[in-house]
């Protein structure tokens, strides 16, 4: 038995349905997400009117959510130089999620990045594939040892951070997964396209059942505009992937609840008219400082 195999049994304990799921989810890591696209196809097809749905949908992003990433806050997280051990975050204010809410990455320098399985479960995926990072020896370590068929590979922080950028000048948002099958806590780092990402995917058909089912929590930002220096472009209307911005004959219409402040709309503003700010009327972003200060002391 590898190392890092034996690492998971050690972390889930008595749970070895947790133990064997946290290892067959990465190993199996593409078949998995192919059998997460057919349920969310075949609910989409023919099962969004039964009740029961929703509740099922509920019980699983309460077990499998993400947290959008503003740059910079993905930045903190892969410039860590220590150990980050945070939560449980009882009160929900980062993480809005029952059971898998814990900021734990231990090791942060060891990195690792390996091919999507959303992109390789996609028929018409976008490149570059190698997009996935794991941050910490919660992840890296199976990464490494098991997932060669998915070109695996060891990176540092600063070729970690040079992948966000290009993947966020094609139009993909960063999210931090969390899973109770991985141990609740975060460590994994995906650049989501929002045609391929089997999370975003699902939370979309799951709003068509009950609009308040989420998989992927907002960051916590809103964005903010100058009026004197907008030139009413549409660079902001075509960055963003959650029709959170509109140009009309009016001019830009900014709608703040569909906006889940992944800041590609500021990457892409020619005249840097727009910025992010943290909206104390949202979830507190998960950004390592705030973080700290909020969940220290659970």
């Amino acid at each position: 038995m590898k190392p890092s195999t034996k690492a998971i049994f050690r972390r889930h304990g008595l749970r070895l349905d947790r133990a064997l799921h946290n290892w067959v989810y990465f190993v199996f890591y593409t078949p998995y997400v192919k059998a997460a696209y057919k349920a969310i196809n075949l609910v989409e097809r023919r099962l969004t009117g039964l009740p029961l749905v929703g509740f099922l949908a509920g019980a699983v992003f309460e077990r499998y959510h993400s947290k959008v990433l503003s740059f910079e806050d993905a930045k903190k997280i892969l410039l860590l130089d220590k150990d980050l051990v945070l939560g449980y975050d009882s009160a929900k204010r980062i993480i809005p999620y029952k059971y898998a809410n814990k900021l734990v990455i231990k090791n942060p320098s060891l990195i690792a990045v390996m091919d999507c399985p959303c992109k390789k479960a996609s028929k018409a995926p976008c490149e570059p594939v190698g997009s996935c990072i794991a941050v910490g020896e919660d992840f890296a370590p199976l990464w490494l040892e098991h997932c060669a068929h998915n070109n695996v590979r060891q990176i540092t922080s600063n070729e970690a951070l040079a992948i966000i950028k290009t993947m966020r000048a094609s139009g993909h948002i960063q999210q931090a997964f969390l899973k109770v099958g991985t141990g609740g806590v975060t460590g994994v780092i995906c650049n989501c396209c929002p045609k391929c990402c089997a999370s975003l995917a699902a939370t979309r058909v799951a709003k068509q059942i009950d609009p308040s089912l989420s998989m992927n929590a907002q960051s916590g930002y809103s964005v903010k505009a100058r009026p004197d220096l907008c030139r009413q472009c549409g660079a902001c209307q075509d960055a963003c992937p959650f029709d959170a911005m509109r140009m009309t004959e009016h001019g830009r219409l900014y709608n703040k609840d569909s906006c889940m402040g992944c800041g590609l709309c500021v990457d892409a503003c020619p005249n840097k008219a727009l910025s992010l700010y943290a909206d104390s009327r949202k979830l507190m972003p998960l950004d390592i400082d705030t973080a700290r200060a909020a969940l220290e002391k659970n």
